[in-house]
């Protein structure tokens, strides 16, 4: 019969892998706590968490090492200070991981350009810039190389990379098909309620739409974000529909039921101006954010606790990584 303590072990050794990253390409924001990084904490019991810092996407927009390595840095205190616990979650930089960049390049040589020419970030940056370089263009296959070398089960993204995700499957699949079975197909996760959190402007919050508000700004560039907020031209007096406010939208972020139902009331019947509003936004922003950082603070003054939690959890990850690409190798046929 399985002691209660052997069940234990054997569970934790069942936890499906979880994989998920953010690029230290900027500061972050609440979109990304709230459409990423509050996931990775809520989740970090349940599943046997990997999270990336992904340096080489970054590379992607950032050519600057001094910005690079020290937004590297942020990112990693940023993890940690929103609740991500190393001794449950492995945290690690993609650019430690040299099997990784080798596993994209197998996984190019299956992939055609047509395939991904129908990317949505591909096309997007394709109307913005008269030239996109070919790391946007590849984005997808190092995506699926971070996910499937983990033997990911799971992937929390925004609603807008749930087509790399399906990329990722894509790839599976195709490899699994032409060189035998080595990958595992992992599923999306997506919490709608907060797929997209939206920006001062009413679009989705992102850094290349300058339209964010900092996580871990000052209060002065928290205020001046929150400030900014676009409204309509109605007077304090006049009805206002809260489901059209960007303001109010942000509100459901931070308030519980019964809160956000009393201040949907206040906008319904009059008499609650936008500045109000802001005002009592900017309040809940400040409010949430301040245990979070207080811990960044203390990282902030050890960073070399910091670099070595990304040393272990390169250890760790590097292993993993290593035991998959002798399978991966010897399928090929590269390894002889």
């Amino acid at each position: 019969m399985c002691k209660t303590n052997d069940f234990l072990v054997l569970l934790k050794y069942m936890k499906k892998v979880l994989v998920s990253g953010i690029q230290p390409s900027g500061k972050l924001h609440i979109g990304n706590y709230f459409g990423a990084l509050k996931q990775f904490v809520d989740l970090q019991d349940t599943f046997d968490s990997r999270i990336i810092i992904v340096d080489l996407h970054a590379l992607t927009t950032v050519q600057d090492k001094t910005r690079l390595a020290d937004a590297t840095l942020e990112i990693a205190m940023d993890y940690l200070a929103c609740g991500l616990d190393p001794k449950k979650v492995t945290i690690f930089k993609q650019s430690d991981m040299p099997q990784v960049t080798e596993l994209a390049w197998y996984f190019n040589c299956l992939t055609t350009m047509a395939y991904l020419e129908r990317a949505t970030s591909y096309k997007d940056a394709n109307q913005k810039a008269k030239e996109v370089n070919v790391g946007v263009f590849d984005y997808p296959m190092l995506m699926a190389a971070d996910i499937l070398i983990q033997d990911a089960d799971i992937v929390p993204v925004g609603a807008d990379q749930k087509q790399h995700v399906e990329y990722t499957r894509d790839t599976a699949q195709k490899f699994n098909n032409t060189f035998g079975e080595t990958f595992k197909i992992p599923e999306p996760m997506i919490i709608e309620s907060v797929a997209i959190v939206p920006g001062t402007d009413g679009r989705k919050m992102s850094k290349s739409y300058g339209n964010t508000i900092p996580l871990f700004g000052t209060d002065e560039e928290i205020k001046k974000a929150v400030m900014s907020i676009v409204t309509d031209s109605k007077t304090p007096e006049e009805s206002k529909d809260p489901e059209v406010c960007n303001i109010f939208a942000l509100h459901k972020l931070f308030l519980n039921v019964e809160a956000l139902e009393k201040l949907r009331a206040r906008y319904v019947e009059g008499g609650l101006g936008y500045k109000e509003s802001k005002d009592m936004l900017l309040t809940e922003i400040l409010n949430f954010i301040k245990p979070m950082r207080d811990k960044r603070d203390e990282y902030v003054r050890d960073i070399t606790k910091v670099k070595e939690i990304l040393e272990n959890g390169k250890l760790k990850a590097l292993k993993i990584a290593e035991e998959k690409m002798s399978t991966v190798r010897a399928n090929i046929g590269v390894s002889i």
